[in-house]
């Protein structure tokens, strides 16, 4: 069962955007900035900074531009921010942004709720904004969000996911992310899913955002590894959510995520001690426990090292070197 999985696999951190936009609390950009460097320091070399959207909508990441500006400086690291038009597009520019991600719902009532366009409204509008970006020297990442289910239409058709994640792919998108935005997904649907994609999209293009509301997140990402699925979403301690989808829970956990993959032999480049300090960090900016199961049972602990999980990456990152 296991033959395809990947010797090694990319965590892209979404905690930053994906997370904190989901919490009551507007983290401070400074915070953001010091949560940044940990998740640095862990490792991290592909990450989901902010978003440039109405801060009107999305008042959490409202300090775009500011962010953007004390990024530091690490030609190594893919930076990346979120986009819904071309005004979005063009801060992003402007604030020297060299990768955006687009979001595009499968299920129209969500695209209209998330984005207030239709789901082919957006992908129209997408079209000459890839177009835009990538002559601009801006790579895109594409999310295709409520692949699994809606909260509104309930169980979307497969063959519309596979028919918008290759419209992504023909835009330009170098990767198109799955979303299970709600979590209702489970291992017989994702090899059905990521079957169907994998017929019409390379197995390089394709990621998986997982999020754990069921707590099927690391059952549906096995699914995954086995089909040879490279890249994977996660957010520190969890994080997450979305605020135009009801019920849906946060993001499947960075560390968690990282630790299984540790135990399987897969390297991350990761460091698992280091991640549990990022996922505590996170814990102090937003003022609530997070929902990572990892960073629950290392706390329990006492001590990162007792439960031989806490220094999870470690050796992952000494192989990947």
């Amino acid at each position: 069962m296991l033959e395809r999985v990947p010797k090694r696999v990319t965590l892209y951190e979404v905690g930053l955007r994906d997370g904190l936009q989901n919490e009551e609390r507007i983290v401070p950009t400074g915070e953001k900035l010091e949560l940044l460097g940990a998740l640095l320091a862990a490792g991290h070399r592909a990450m989901e900074v902010t978003s440039f959207v109405s801060p009107r909508w999305i008042p959490q990441l409202a300090d775009a531009e500011e962010l953007a500006a004390n990024l530091p400086e690490r030609p190594e690291v893919r930076f990346g921010a979120l986009v819904a038009n071309a005004r979005g597009l063009a801060r992003a520019k402007e604030a020297g942004i060299r990768e955006i991600a687009i979001v595009l719902s499968v299920s129209d009532t969500h695209s209209r709720r998330n984005i207030n366009r239709s789901t082919r409204e957006a992908r129209d509008a997408y079209v000459k904004l890839c177009a835009s970006a990538l002559n601009a020297g801006i790579r895109v990442r594409g999310y295709l969000s409520t692949v699994w289910g809606c909260p509104y239409e309930g169980e979307v058709p497969a063959a519309r996911s596979v028919e918008l994640a290759r419209a992504l792919f023909d835009m330009g998108c170098y990767q198109i992310s799955l979303g299970d935005t709600i979590g209702v997904g489970d291992p017989a649907q994702t090899e059905r899913l990521l079957g169907a994609v994998l017929a019409r999209i390379p197995l390089a293009a394709v990621a998986l955002h997982l999020h754990d509301t069921h707590g099927r997140a690391l059952a549906n990402a096995l699914v995954g590894l086995q089909m040879g699925i490279e890249t994977f979403d996660s957010s520190i301690g969890g994080l997450g959510g979305c605020p135009y989808a009801p019920g849906a829970s946060g993001n499947l956990a960075t560390e968690e995520l990282a630790a299984m993959l540790e135990r399987m032999g897969i390297a991350t480049g990761l460091d698992g001690a280091a991640l549990i300090n990022a996922a505590k960090l996170a814990e102090r900016a937003v003022g609530h426990a997070l929902p990572g199961r990892h960073l629950k049972a290392v706390r329990a602990a006492g001590v990162a090292g007792v439960t031989g999980e806490g220094g999870a990456g470690a050796r992952s990152a000494r192989r990947a070197t």
